[in-house]
């Protein structure tokens, strides 16, 4: 589908972000994806900005990918949206039957009337020939926007209190389970994680949007907005990304705390590079995710580009692995998500034994959390993040969620696993407090 594209130089660009942002949160539908200015080997824009439907697909699990695929084949045209963690019950005989507070649909994409893209200082509207009229009154209108500072609170009845669904104590008796299924053998590695809540409260998404980003700043944030519930995500891990016939998958395992003092910091990214149990969690999914890419990418194509490799952000380090792959250019595009889908990072090995596992212990059904966000071109090509150090929220229910979790392994001690949730979720509990 044609869009008319106008360009435009920005000079103070993160102002204008916030501006930009501003402007679209009085749309029903918003992806805002921006990835902070953060160095980085794969990617092609700051920032990215989809707002208000032109049409779009909303779906349970059931025959989801097959129905994604259809719409996005159809369609010819950007996409935007999201896949949630539940969407593994499509690909193999699961369930999620913990409790769900937000509500989520299991799948949503839309096609946007309004694209805007920020490449350096330059932004670029793409907006469909039906309100290409409207870009210039669009640019000036955000120019002039409040920008998030000035944006009031609301009113919160309380002060919020911030409960955690599974007790410390009962973690920890969960962890030892999951450990017992591991020297069984069911398994070798698994990724449990635990919510926190809030109910009966109201929070301002943009502000607390920005609180959490400034907080973080991420290479894959993003705000996202459907109807009355809100994704507020600090994300600093890719699922998975295609550009031409090349894939690559980006996996995160191996978390150490910053420290203020530099001396420290470099002695706690030294410790993390060199431990074996962090490096052994990495290695175990690096190799998950070479199978999964090897069902869908052409023979001998699949290889390393980093094992292991620390990257600092500002609330931790981290170890993060790259896989590439080639795919033969007649390849669908869902169709290679949906090999590698839910990600490994977020599951464990062997994937379906984990989230068997996963299920039973959890307390609460996943939804958006551990899913993805992204995007897909006209020309098939998509980047898709990792929904992790992320805020839910339901407007309608006044209820906030966020969520941790650690790689628990045959070396895991349960009181340091709940301490490493602790540190992954201090950035989400400060951006609410």
């Amino acid at each position: 589908m044609n869009r008319t594209i106008k360009q435009f130089n920005i000079h103070d660009i993160e102002l204008f972000k916030r501006n930009l942002l501003s402007w679209a949160s009085s749309f029903e539908e918003v992806v805002w994806l921006d990835s902070n200015f953060y160095k980085q080997n794969h990617s092609s824009y700051e920032a990215v900005l989809a707002v208000e439907a032109f049409t779009s697909i909303k779906t349970d699990y059931h025959d989801a990918f097959e129905d994604l695929k259809e719409y996005q084949s159809v369609t010819e045209d950007w996409i935007f949206g999201y896949l949630t963690y539940d969407l593994k019950n499509d690909l193999e005989n699961l369930a999620s039957n913990n409790f769900d507070g937000l509500e989520f649909p299991d799948l949503y994409f839309f096609q946007p009337k309004r694209l805007l893209f920020l490449k350096g200082n330059v932004l670029e509207f793409h907006y469909l020939g039906m309100i290409d009229d409207e870009i210039e009154e669009d640019y000036q209108q955000i120019l002039k926007n409040t920008s998030i500072e000035e944006i009031s609170e609301e009113k919160k009845d309380k002060e919020l209190l911030i409960k955690h669904r599974i007790p410390k104590e009962e973690y920890l008796e969960k962890v030892k389970t999951m450990l017992a299924h591991i020297h069984r053998g069911d398994i070798y590695e698994a990724n449990f994680c635990q919510e926190f809540y809030i109910e009966n409260t109201a929070i301002n998404p943009i502000k607390t949007f920005y609180n959490l980003n400034e907080i973080s700043k991420p290479p894959f944030a993003t705000f996202l907005k459907h109807d009355d519930k809100f994704l507020l995500s600090a994300s600093p891990e890719r699922y998975i990304r295609k550009e031409g016939t090349q894939i690559i998958s980006q996996p995160i395992k191996g978390t150490a705390r910053r420290a203020e003092n530099k001396e420290e910091d470099a002695l706690l990214v030294s410790s993390l590079e060199n431990d074996s149990k962090e490096r052994s969690e990495n290695v175990m999914i690096v190799d998950l995710v070479r199978n999964d890419l090897s069902r869908v990418a052409l023979k001998g194509s699949v290889t390393v580009e980093e094992l292991c490799k620390v990257y600092t952000f500002m609330q931790v380090h981290q170890m993060i692995s790259t896989i590439k792959a080639e795919v033969a250019p007649t390849t669908h595009p869902v169709d290679i998500i949906k090999v590698a889908f839910p990600m490994g990072s977020m599951t464990g090995a062997p994937k379906l034994s984990a989230m068997k596992i996963i299920e039973k212990l959890e307390e609460t059904k996943r939804g958006l959390y551990s899913g993805a966000v992204g995007y897909f071109a006209p020309n098939g090509d998509f980047d898709f993040n990792v929904i992790i150090r992320s805020i839910f929220y339901n407007y309608k229910k006044r209820y906030v969620s966020f969520s941790a979790g650690s790689a628990i392994t045959a070396k895991s001690k349960p009181e340091l696993e709940f301490e490493e949730c602790l540190v992954k979720a201090k950035a989400m509990r400060k951006a609410l407090e």
